[in-house]
């Protein structure tokens, strides 16, 4: 259907809901609405991390030029009716939740949107480091020569994935460094390894909660059976919240 379904994660794990298995349906109609429904590992994932998802695929699709309205619907969840009270009437997490809103969605995001960062980040020094590049090659290198470096398709990815998060920490201009912390600063050769240690720590927690995830989920629902988009044209039974 050309969905960017793929496009929107787990802001935990950093992986897309679809790779997730956490999308359940996503139907369009005759009249170019868009219905999702989506499920979460556990009946009890927090409030604002479900929203959040939620609120990340109605932006994702609601920005197609097409797309004439949207409905995303949450299912098997503690919160299921209130989310999906609030995404219905196109309400924002604190006007959803009201008093028993903890914290901004928008700072969550940000949240992250910096993990994901560094997870990305270690990944391709990691790679990088074993196609034989220094610490100090590594560091010197501008977004535009690292853009351009001589790698393999593994690294390729891992460049373009990296590039995806890179302007959450600063500046992206072309000639701004390659590789910098989560305050914008480059990185130094100078406790590199340590820096990267650090950041592995990172990724294995993220690699832990990813296979828990799976497990539960899997245990929850069945995701033997493959599934099918309803074809353009069909009616969808959930209400949608047209664009304005």
């Amino acid at each position: 259907m050309g969905l960017p379904a793929q496009a929107v994660t787990d802001p935990e794990l950093d992986e897309s809901v679809v790779d997730l298995n956490f999308i359940a349906r996503a139907d369009v109609d005759s009249m170019n609405r868009v219905h999702i429904e989506f499920r979460l590992p556990t009946y009890w994932c927090a409030a604002n991390f479900s929203f959040l998802m939620a609120d990340d695929m109605r932006q994702a699709v609601t920005a197609l030029d097409w797309v004439e309205g949207i409905s995303v619907v949450l299912g098997e969840h503690m919160y299921a009716d209130k989310i999906n009270a609030g995404l219905a009437r196109g309400l924002s997490f604190q006007e959803t939740f009201g008093a028993e809103a903890d914290g901004n969605l928008d700072d969550l995001r940000q949240t992250f949107l910096v993990k994901a960062f560094q997870r990305r980040q270690v990944a391709l020094l990691n790679h990088l480091t074993g196609l034989g590049h220094s610490p100090e090659t590594i560091v010197a290198l501008t977004l535009d020569e690292l853009g351009c470096l001589p790698v393999d398709d593994d690294c390729e990815k891992l460049v373009r994935r990296y590039l995806e998060r890179r302007a959450v920490v600063g500046p992206a201009e072309a000639d701004a460094p390659a590789f910098v912390d989560t305050d914008g600063a480059r990185l130094k050769a100078d406790g590199f390894s340590a820096y990267v240690s650090r950041l592995r720590r990172v990724g294995v927690n993220a690699e832990f909660n990813g296979a828990l995830c799976r497990g539960l989920l899997s245990v929850r629902f069945d995701l033997e059976t493959p599934f099918v988009p309803r074809a353009q044209g069909l009616p969808a039974s959930a209400a949608v919240q047209h664009k304005c």
